[in-house]
């Protein structure tokens, strides 16, 4: 590790994990405080937590976990507030929550609609509400948010709050990096694509394979140019770009992290 991070404090929201391996938030977790950056581990759940919290302290670095409900704004603000009281700024931001439901408009009732919606896209909106402010009194910081290629193009599942929402966080980046550019606020989007990450084998494998694990991920490898799936740590280094000095000219865009998929015609 080069130490790119150091004396940067960064929180990352969903930064648990439904199981063992590495999602994308425990890994972005992870290799920030590799990179020198203290951490504010945030997840709905302490449990997640504690995996997370364990490996960044056993490698000598620096975290602190946080419960919060990402859709609730007095609870994010709170979030950020924390994350002040622990290590007096917030440089990087990295708005990590998500899910998806499966459903197109008939199929998906309104309440799972509007759940995915607060879940995948408030969330983002209200990061950037209650961050904002502290960086642009700093003088600057860095927001990532995650989307995912669901909300580029079909990726095999009917699955549209998801995909509207997905789609939803790439624009709200571009609009508020533009907003925002004055201030020295840089915000950009990591859009991953189909990786293997433990919320494949714990939640979708249940939902659209009928428990069939390895079906699922051949189905979803079969639609990756170069021939495997990445995990969490892929999407990790991507924010880790995006969040570092190296990326000073960079905003208003997206890094695909998805082995070539998006870029098929078929």
């Amino acid at each position: 590790m080069t130490g790119r991070l150091v004396g940067k404090t960064a929180i990352v929201t969903g930064a648990g994990s439904v199981g063992p391996g590495w999602g994308n938030g425990r890994a972005t977790a992870v290799l920030l405080a590799r990179e020198g950056a203290r951490v504010l581990l945030v997840d709905r759940d302490t449990g997640p937590l504690e995996p997370t919290s364990k490996l960044i302290e056993e490698e000598g670095g620096t975290a602190v976990t946080h419960v919060c409900d990402v859709t609730d704004s007095d609870a994010v603000a709170g979030m950020v507030e924390a994350a002040l009281a622990a290590f007096g700024r917030v440089d990087i931001l990295v708005n990590n929550v998500g899910g998806s439901r499966h459903g197109g408009p008939v199929e998906l009732d309104e309440q799972t609609w509007r759940q995915q919606l607060d879940t995948n896209l408030a969330s983002v909106y209200l990061g950037c509400k209650h961050v904002i402010p502290v960086m642009r009194q700093q003088g600057g910081g860095a927001i990532v948010n995650i989307a995912s290629t669901s909300g580029l193009r079909w990726t095999g599942s009917a699955q549209v709050a998801y995909a509207a929402a997905k789609a939803g966080v790439i624009q709200l980046s571009r609009v508020v990096a533009v907003q925002h550019a004055p201030d020295g606020i840089r915000v950009n989007t990591v859009v991953p694509g189909q990786l293997h990450t433990p919320m494949v084998e714990a939640r979708l494998a249940g939902q659209r394979s009928g428990g069939d694990v390895d079906t699922l991920l051949a189905r979803r490898q079969a639609r990756i140019p170069l021939g495997f799936m990445g995990d969490g740590r892929d999407t990790a280094h991507a924010v880790l770009f995006l969040a570092s000095p190296e990326a000073r000219f960079v905003t208003g865009t997206e890094l695909v992290v998805d082995g070539g998929m998006t870029a098929r015609c078929d």
